[in-house]
């Protein structure tokens, strides 16, 4: 019988400014629009993210001149380090780098970012049913959680059903696939119904698409869940479920010393004040052979223009003229995931002395994922856990306070009083971000990518698309960010 891995948890293509008395660390050499009011270059760049900034690098690299602009006050997007009372900083947004992830790890290195690997000594914790199960992860079953024998072989059979079928998918058109069409006409929730029989199989597969997704069964579209397995990969190793949601040789192997927003940080700062933050782009009107982008405070006339934003705020963009319906339409038919992040800092990481690794499995809480987001040197602890679709929904309104008594509720039902009173608590909400509305990814509910997915790299004119949505590999990891805006920059220099 296949074996069926944990769903832990997914890297989180996230970023946006602090919340919670937390601060996003924003120190580049970039300027802003009041800086300079009027521009002209080759390409604009709209959104200073992985991408956009990806994209800008390789641009100047090839002799062109850019102008960025980033609508916030920071460059990094969906990728954002939060400081810490204590001195330290953990990662509001995308976190997690592993194997097959060969463009970001690569840019790491180039920018002299060095990695670490994730916490994963010790036992896991598995809360079902109101009982906490602590499990090994290193025995003959892996990190599987301990349901029920009928459970796990009905897992590991639907497991290997999705791999199956995502390799059938292509990931540079999934809407080709012999199958598409049947795919895409139904919801992943009715296909798990009709195959993950047996209820703990049930719930092994809801906590896995929640955590990849944070988005619900009901709300993706089967194909495009079997797309986003098969862009788990790279070009010589086929995606797969379990690389999406594994730590140990998956998604979540490895952190960034310093946090993720290093690597946006280094780009930005090599780009200099080529750079332009607090300049939210408001049009984009082809005039002749040229482009005029309005931001506020700054207008760029260039040549091209690539777009480098979550794929739903594009449509906030005027563009004159207008888009191709069918790329418009994309836009407003992919929203993004629902997410939130809070992390409880504490004096040392106490639950590894209980010989626990700090993930943690549920079926309850707000929280229903964790990790142990503590530095590589353990001077002090940190777990963080992912609020993600239903539950951050339900939460959006709230206040922090209220946020945190609820978190903090979990956080001990888990690990023990010791969890009640943390040293510091912060909370990224992804949903209320303005310049990302939720994360970590846009997604593709039935019928849109059939219908409309032909059109999600293909310029307009002179308008390039980059952004983690737009990638072949790795959609939705800061991975799949570094991939699109290499082939967006490569797009553009063919056509300059």
């Amino acid at each position: 019988m296949a074996r069926e891995r944990q769903f832990s948890r997914r890297s989180l293509l996230g970023g946006a400014a602090a919340a919670a008395g937390a601060v996003a660390l924003t120190s580049t050499s970039a300027g802003t629009a009041t800086a300079a009011s009027a521009r002209d270059v080759d390409v604009a760049v709209i959104g200073g993210g992985i991408a956009g900034l990806t994209a800008a690098r390789n641009l100047v690299a090839g002799g062109r001149t850019v102008a960025v602009l980033e609508a916030r006050d920071r460059v990094g997007g969906r990728v954002v380090n939060l400081s810490l009372a204590n001195g330290g900083v953990t990662e509001g947004g995308g976190e997690f780098i592993g194997p097959t992830q060969d463009r970001i790890k690569a840019l790491a290195d180039s920018l002299g970012v060095a990695t670490f690997t994730t916490y994963n000594t010790g036992k896991n914790l598995l809360y079902k049913d109101g009982t906490r199960t602590p499990y090994a992860t290193d025995g003959l079953l892996g990190s599987v959680p301990p349901v029920d024998a009928a459970g796990l072989a009905n897992a590991a059979i639907v497991q290997a059903k999705l791999d199956d079928m995502a390799k059938t998918v292509p990931v540079d058109a999934p809407w080709t696939a012999a199958k598409a069409a049947e795919w895409d006409k139904q919801t992943f929730e009715s296909w798990l119904n009709a195959n993950a029989i047996v209820p703990s199989a049930k719930f092994l597969l809801d906590v896995a698409c929640t955590s990849i997704f944070s988005a619900q069964p009901r709300e993706l579209s089967l194909l495009y869940v079997l797309f986003y397995i098969a862009a788990a990969g790279n070009e010589s190793n086929p995606g797969t479920l379990e690389r999406l949601t594994d730590t140990a040789n998956g998604a979540q192997e490895s952190r960034f010393v310093g946090g993720s927003q290093q690597v946006p940080l280094k780009l930005a700062a090599a780009l200099g004040d080529r750079v332009v933050l607090s300049a939210p782009v408001r049009s984009v009107v082809r005039s002749g052979g040229t482009y005029v982008v309005t931001a506020d405070g700054i207008t760029v006339t260039a040549k091209k223009v690539v777009v480098a934003v979550p794929l739903p705020l594009t449509g906030r963009i005027v563009f004159d003229p207008l888009l191709p319906a069918a790329r418009d339409q994309l836009s407003q038919r992919m929203p993004m995931g629902s997410i939130g992040k809070a992390i409880a800092v504490y004096d040392t990481p106490f639950w590894r002395a209980d010989g626990l690794n700090g993930q943690v499995v549920s079926d309850s809480g707000v929280v229903r994922s964790t990790f142990d987001n503590s530095p590589p040197d353990a001077s002090y602890g940190a777990l963080m856990g992912f609020i993600e679709a239903d539950e951050m929904r339900a939460y959006d309104a709230s206040s922090v306070d209220e946020v945190k008594a609820a978190v903090l509720k979990d956080y001990v039902t888990y690990f023990g009083d010791k969890a009640k009173s943390p040293t510091s608590f912060v909370l990224q909400r992804w949903d209320n971000e303005g310049f990302s509305r939720g994360g970590p990814v846009a997604y593709a509910p039935p019928g849109v990518l059939t219908e409309y997915g032909a059109a999600l790299r293909k310029p307009a004119g002179g308008i390039h698309w980059a952004g983690t949505e737009t990638s072949t590999y790795w959609t939705g990891f800061m991975d799949g960010a570094v991939r699109s805006g290499e082939r967006a920059a490569k797009e553009v220099l063919a056509a300059l």
